[in-house]
């Protein structure tokens, strides 16, 4: 009896232990004591940016994405390279990420510091300006928690493999989304990003031009959408910049009519045609095709969880002082 008593008393002080070093919850409230100035300090600095720069939400929805889904949203993704480190940024996946995404989180951490200096991580920043310029764009409202650390380390080669590609298969992109624990209902509901942004005509000049000996295009676009890409992105190999809207019906509004485009054969990718086509993925596409509330539903459940994924806290992480390098 009394060594049992013994276990009992052992395996409590060991809960208890253990506890005391549980990471802490994130909060949706994290700020409200620490910086009462957080959320409007956030709104007014993502509707300023938006304003002068419209290209701003797609970007920072770009940015954000490519930040959590390398080791999880922790704002690894903002830090610059040095002569001693290549960083994620410089990962050639993540070369054509636009500065507007960089730039309305340095913004807004500028204008934190002098309100609460040293309390607001960058990985917040990232995730809360995200949602706010969703909003802005006519897209659903969803709640992100914070308390969120910025990472210790950014290293390009921790990319490859982990973002998907254009050109990747449908098991390839399912595989990664699946790694992460992410359905592929939730994978479709997130490729509904692309409802806002444009993409450079090099991520889909493989399909566009010369694509067989008897077809100029992927036969998945509409005849005179591909006509019209292959003219608008002629000179593409000289001038890397061009680029088109990912939806060119409604392309500055956060809308659905991205997988209404992707049926019509209007999506700009080998990755969008194959999300209407493949049986994996089709019906989800149809119904949010016809049903925008399904859409946002599908869609803000999947950011609140993607905004969660790999995040740090505690001893994991630290406040950065600036976005794009580490305190030490």
């Amino acid at each position: 009896m009394a060594s049992s008593k013994l276990v009992l008393l052992l395996l409590l002080h060991f809960c208890l232990l253990s506890s005391s070093y549980s990471l802490p919850l994130l909060s949706a409230t994290y700020y409200s004591k620490s910086c009462p100035t957080f959320d409007r300090i956030m709104e007014e600095t993502t509707t300023n940016k938006q304003i002068n720069s419209p290209t701003t939400a797609a970007a920072t929805l770009r940015v954000f994405f490519h930040d959590c889904f390398v080791l999880g949203c922790d704002a690894s993704v903002l830090i610059s390279s040095t002569p001693f480190n290549k960083a994620e940024r410089d990962a050639d996946i993540n070369l054509s990420l636009p500065g507007d995404g960089f730039d309305v989180v340095v913004r807004a951490k500028s204008a934190l510091e002098l309100s609460c200096p040293g309390v607001v991580s960058c990985a917040d920043i990232l995730a809360v300006a995200t949602r706010n310029l969703v909003v802005m764009m006519g897209g659903p409202f969803y709640t992100v928690k914070l308390g969120r650390k910025d990472s210790l380390t950014s290293k390009s080669v921790s990319v490859e493999g982990n973002l998907p590609r254009p050109t990747m298969s449908m098991d390839q992109i399912i595989q990664i989304f699946q790694s992460r624990k992410f359905s592929i209902q939730e994978m479709v509901a997130l490729s509904g990003a692309h409802t806002i942004g444009f993409s450079h005509c090099k991520e889909f000049s493989s399909i566009l031009y010369n694509y067989s000996r008897t077809m100029e295009s992927d036969p998945s676009y509409n005849y005179n959408f591909a006509k019209l890409l292959r003219n608008a992105c002629a000179d593409y190999k000289k001038n890397p910049t061009l680029s088109v809207f990912n939806d060119i019906m409604t392309p500055n509004k956060f809308d659905n009519v991205y997988y209404s485009n992707l049926q019509k054969g209007l999506g700009l990718m080998s990755s969008d045609h194959a999300l209407s086509s493949d049986p994996r993925t089709r019906g989800y596409v149809e119904l949010y095709s016809r049903n925008q509330t399904s859409f946002f539903q599908a869609f803000a459940t999947a950011m609140e969880k993607l905004s969660l994924y790999g995040v740090k806290t505690g001893t994991n992480g630290e406040i950065r002082r600036r976005c794009d390098a580490f305190n030490n």
